[in-house]
Parts: C-alpha cells; sequence; structure tokens
C-alpha cells in the first residue's frame, strides 16, 4: 500500500521526531514522556500499523534525543496497545534515569522499573496503570479484563481469569509500592459496584475500571468505573473518586457520560462528559456528596470530546480533536486566562487506521511547558513529532 499525499495544515511548524524505522508512537496523553530535563522522548516502536495486537506481538521500547535525534532501545514488551502503549514513562523518582513499563514475565502482567543508562532493573508484582507524581506508588488494573472490554486500551496475552464473573471481589484496584514491588488489593470491583449501583438504578452488568489517575500530590485518584447493561449495547460510566489507599469513595456525577480528563491540582480536574449544560469540557470539584453544579470551562472552544491537559503552570489548555469529514484531526492550544483557542495544526488521518489501532494526536507537554508532542499517521506511518510553542507563548501572553 503505497503512502498518501502528505495532508496537513500548521500554524506552528511541527518537526519529526522519529526515522522512518518502523510504526513509532508514544501513546497516551498524560504520561511524561519527556525526561525531567527535557532531552529525551520515550516511544514506542513497533512494524505493523493497520491491525490490532495480538498475543506475542512484541513493542519495542526506546527513547530519542531529542537535540540529535539519536534513537537508542532498551527493552521490548508484550504488553502493549496502540493507545496507551505499555504505559511506559520517566520514573518520578528519576526522570532522567529511570523509566517504569507494563510486560510479562512467568505468564503473568507485570511492571518494570529500568534504568536507561545502567540497564538495571527491577520487577513489580503487577502491571501500572497510573504512577502518583511523588514516585512512591502506582495503581495496578486488570489489563486482561480491559482488552475483552476495549482492546485498544487492554493487553492481548494474558486472559483474564475472572472474565465470567461480573464484579468479582479478588479483583479491583491494586496500589503497588514501586520501592518494594509489593502490591496490595485497596478498592475490589464488587466493593465498587455496591457504591454505584443504587445511585445509578443499574441493573445487573460486568464492571471493568478504564481509566484511573492519581491527583497532582498523589493523595487521591480518579477512575472510570465502566458497565454495558444487558442489550444495550452502549457502556456508562461512573466518575469516581478515592483516597490513595481505596478508602473514602465518592461519585461525582448523576451523568453516565464520562471522558478524557486532567487534574489541575490535588481537588479540581477537568472532564469531557455530559452534565448541566449538556456535552462539555468541565471543571469539578472533588468533594463529598456531589455538591454544586460543575463549572463550563468553555462552551464555544471544547464542544466535542478531545484529550485534554494542562500546561505545567496550568495558564493554558492543550486538547485535540477526532477526525472531522475530510479525515482531518485538529490540534489546539487554549489560553485559559485570555479565553482564547488558538488551532496549531490539522493533520490528516487514513482511514484504515481506525478503531481501536487509530492514530489519535494524544498531545502531551514537555516538562518546561514550552513545547508539546503527538502522535501522528498523517504521513502515511505513525511517527512522534514535536512544536515548540515559545515564540506563540510569547504573543498571546502579552
Amino acid at each position: 500500500m503505497g503512502k498518501p499525499a502528505l495532508r496537513k495544515r500548521e500554524l506552528v511548524p511541527s518537526v519529526r521526531l522519529s526515522d522512518e524505522e518502523g510504526q513509532t508512537f508514544f501513546g497516551y496523553y498524560d504520561n511524561p514522556a519527556f525526561s525531567g530535563n527535557d532531552r529525551r522522548h520515550l516511544v514506542h516502536r513497533v512494524p505493523f500499523c493497520d491491525r490490532m495486537q495480538r498475543a506475542g506481538d512484541s513493542a519495542e521500547l526506546g527513547f530519542i534525543e531529542i537535540d540529535s535525534g539519536r534513537y537508542t532501545r532498551f527493552a521490548e514488551t508484550t504488553a502493549w496497545n496502540f493507545q496507551q502503549g505499555s504505559m511506559l514513562q520517566w520514573n518520578p523518582s528519576a526522570p532522567d534515569d529511570e523509566v517504569i513499563y507494563n510486560t510479562v514475565r512467568d505468564g503473568c502482567n507485570c511492571s518494570v522499573v529500568q534504568n536507561v543508562h545502567t540497564q538495571a532493573i527491577r520487577y513489580l508484582a503487577r502491571p501500572v496503570a497510573n504512577v502518583d507524581p511523588t514516585g512512591r506508588y502506582g495503581l495496578s488494573i486488570n489489563f486482561g479484563r480491559m482488552f475483552d472490554f476495549r482492546p485498544g486500551y487492554g493487553y492481548a496475552d494474558i486472559a483474564d481469569p475472572f472474565r465470567s464473573e461480573l464484579h468479582p471481589s479478588e479483583d479491583g484496584i491494586f496500589r503497588v509500592d514501586l520501592r518494594t514491588g509489593d502490591a496490595q488489593p485497596i478498592v475490589s470491583l464488587e466493593e465498587i459496584w455496591s457504591f454505584i449501583k443504587p445511585v445509578f438504578q443499574a441493573v445487573e452488568a460486568k464492571l471493568t475500571i478504564n481509566h484511573i489517575t492519581f491527583n497532582t500530590i498523589g493523595t487521591r485518584f480518579l477512575f472510570l468505573a465502566r458497565w454495558v447493561p444487558p442489550h444495550s449495547g452502549k457502556h456508562l460510566t461512573a466518575l469516581m473518586t478515592a483516597n490513595a489507599d481505596g478508602s473514602g469513595l465518592r461519585c461525582l456525577s448523576l451523568y453516565t457520560l464520562q471522558s478524557h480528563y486532567h487534574w489541575r491540582d490535588e481537588s479540581r480536574f477537568v472532564i469531557f462528559g455530559g452534565g448541566p449544560r449538556g456535552e462539555q469540557l468541565y471543571l469539578y470539584e472533588d468533594a463529598p456528596g456531589m455538591k454544586g453544579e460543575p463549572e463550563v470551562v468553555d462552551a464555544a472552544s471544547f464542544s466535542s470530546d478531545g484529550h485534554c491537559s494542562y500546561s505545567p503552570d496550568r495558564r493554558w489548555m492543550l486538547y485535540d480533536s477526532y477526525p472531522d469529514q475530510d479525515n482531518m484531526r485538529h490540534l489546539y492550544v487554549y489560553d485559559l486566562i485570555r479565553k482564547q483557542r488558538v488551532t496549531l495544526g490539522s493533520y490528516y488521518t487514513p482511514p484504515h487506521i481506525a478503531g481501536d489501532f487509530r492514530c489519535d494526536l494524544h498531545p502531551r507537554w514537555n516538562r518546561a511547558g514550552t513545547a508539546i508532542s503527538f502522535d501522528s499517521a498523517h504521513e502515511g506511518q505513525r511517527h512522534v513529532y514535536m512544536i515548540d510553542l515559545r515564540e506563540l507563548q510569547r504573543l498571546e501572553g502579552k
């Protein structure tokens, strides 16, 4: 299959970081792709881009030196997908030296902390779905169960041992100690179902944890509990938070459409979903009892779903779109002070790279908040791109 004509429109020029070898991508928008000094960018590299991953398919893991473009491979894994990769990220405790990623060992999903210079490795008992900003704990979920629910977010190698159970008490959310490698259950699927069933008058259904993220100081976490009512074919979502040890469960909304989110600080976050003013990007307060209504961020600028993230200084919001009628994905940055949105670029998405193996832009900030990276297939191959925002920020900030 030949490459389509290059299709992109850019206000600020992007630079491709990855070379022509393989299909290169990072993955999700809320994991740290840039090293602590912003000199290296993590990537996955696979030999295909137009089908789902299968059991035994490996992804190569490496990093790119941003100044030179030099690529260094350091590992490979079969615990990966096209949307979130292997949860590859820099370790908050050593953001220039150590990475964390998921893998398979002794027939089980687990995770690894690896020094990219010495190659020293230590294993953690379970795969991580998120790491707290202090680098002390990770949160773990069942990626085999996720593969059955949404294959683009799960792993193909290890089947869910609780596949036939709707909300087992032995499965749920686990906390992983990144120092010792030990893991312990903190909230079961049975506990979560018992909590949300009366809230939503829910009919018995299979429950899965999809997205889960610590707040900015690691004291609480947000997660999306999802289920598909019988004969509906459409999943519903409970927007929930809990303390770092699993106590203090809260359900923050009665609206069951909830999607991408990002923490602003230890108690506030934005999420695109249903609410009192329809489908919008809302700002929520993590408080008990669903008190008050969430605040609409900007009804005109965020009228459709996208991957949202605050800049490190919380001045800017990064956002993207799904394909429009011309198969173009749009990349935005929004000034939260001036209430203005700027379209950084628009990128063609090949229609055969779709569904759970689609190539979302998943834009991500660097540590300094002066540049972003994103994944795109507009050249006919998955690549990682970078945009320097310093001049735009200077002009917009006047």
